[in-house]
């Protein structure tokens, strides 16, 4: 009879025991990456309805496809690559589009010398009304990046939220690293501008 898993245990070693027959330490694993799996397929995927079957159909294809996983990556970035493109299949499959096909590829060369994109919302160090302003700004915020495309909406949860770098961003989604700091400067521009309408709107 295999030892139950650790919450010390690596995800090797977890890997491992799951490899051996060990369905608990599966479910250790699905503990480890759940929040990046919900939160990216809440943000590909626009119907709630949807998103417990494609959820599930991830960690099916996490499940099948583990004695084939070598560690070249993070196991949370490979859980990350499976979840991106089960919702891709979604997409295709509802022929949804993952960003706006009007808009030009971008030019990788001139985003190399961008500078990171600083906190969607400042830190919470403030007095009580400078509190609220910003309450209201993350709620502002949580409405605007629902109304980007998948893709961007993916894009700034998996760069702000789950803080992954641009480098493991791109592992994720197969895009260059120019592409997803060009996709992530236009996903705030189109923020910026929701914003400055919504104020407008509101001085009106």
């Amino acid at each position: 009879m295999s030892n139950p898993p650790t919450p010390s245990a690596t995800d090797q070693q977890l890997v491992a025991q799951v490899l051996g027959g060990d369905t608990a330490a599966f479910g250790q694993l699905m503990q480890r990456t759940q929040g990046l799996v919900t939160q990216m397929v809440s943000k590909m995927i626009r119907h709630p309805a949807d998103r417990p079957d494609v959820g599930q159909d991830v960690y099916v294809k996490v499940f099948k496809n583990l004695v084939g996983f070598k560690f070249q990556a993070k196991f949370s970035t490979w859980v990350g690559q499976i979840t991106y493109n089960t919702c891709l299949m979604y997409l295709e499959k509802k022929q949804l589009v993952l960003v706006d096909p009007a808009e030009p590829e971008p030019d990788s060369a001139v985003e190399e010398g961008r500078r990171a994109p600083p906190p969607l919302v400042a830190g919470t160090d403030y007095d009580p009304e400078t509190a609220l302003f910003g309450q209201n700004l993350a709620d502002i915020l949580s409405t605007a990046i629902e109304q980007l495309p998948p893709l961007y909406r993916t894009l700034i949860a998996l760069y702000h939220q789950q803080e992954l770098s641009y480098e493991e961003i791109a592992q994720i989604t197969s895009l260059p690293g120019g592409t997803v700091k060009n996709y992530l400067f236009r996903a705030r521009k189109l923020l910026k501008q929701h914003l400055l309408a919504t104020y407008q709107r509101d001085d009106l």
